[in-house]
């Protein structure tokens, strides 16, 4: 892979171009990482709201109706439902892994199997959180397994 940088101060905003021969998994885990890298999302706790990198989020979970994003050590709800933050973070690492679960992919470091054909999610942070047995077929296949 060659790779090009050129600074042009005449440029009002990141311009990204990628030429190759077919899109293959590298390409589209570029162009994912691109997507992914200017997508901020909203989540507020008792010291006020902030905006947090969308990258830098674990997972988003529902909790009695309720949207938390979970960032290394801290707990933001956001003022969105899951389906719309899953729409929001579309064309990024962000997969769905149960009813009320989105993960980030790239904190997932292991995955075991569990029971009933559900999977373990071992996460950068040391979190496990589980993926149901109806979404664990397209994480697998994400992995290539």
């Amino acid at each position: 892979m060659k790779l090009t940088v050129e600074e042009r101060p005449d440029l009002a905003e990141v311009e990204v171009a990628i030429r190759c021969p077919a899109i293959d998994r590298r390409v589209r885990a570029i162009m994912t990482a691109a997507n992914a890298a200017d997508r901020r999302l909203m989540g507020t706790d008792e010291h006020g709201t902030f905006l947090v990198e969308a990258a830098d989020v674990l997972y988003a979970e529902t909790v009695d109706g309720r949207t938390f994003l979970y960032e290394g050590d801290r707990v933001l709800e956001s003022p969105l439902r899951l389906y719309e933050l899953e729409d929001q973070l579309a064309g990024t690492e962000f997969i769905r892994a149960s009813k009320s679960l989105l993960v980030n992919f790239d904190a997932v470091r292991g995955l075991r199997p569990q029971l009933n054909a559900r999977l373990e999610l071992i996460l950068a942070n040391g979190e496990h959180v589980v993926a149901s047995r109806q979404y664990a077929p397209a994480i697998k296949q994400k992995i290539g397994l």
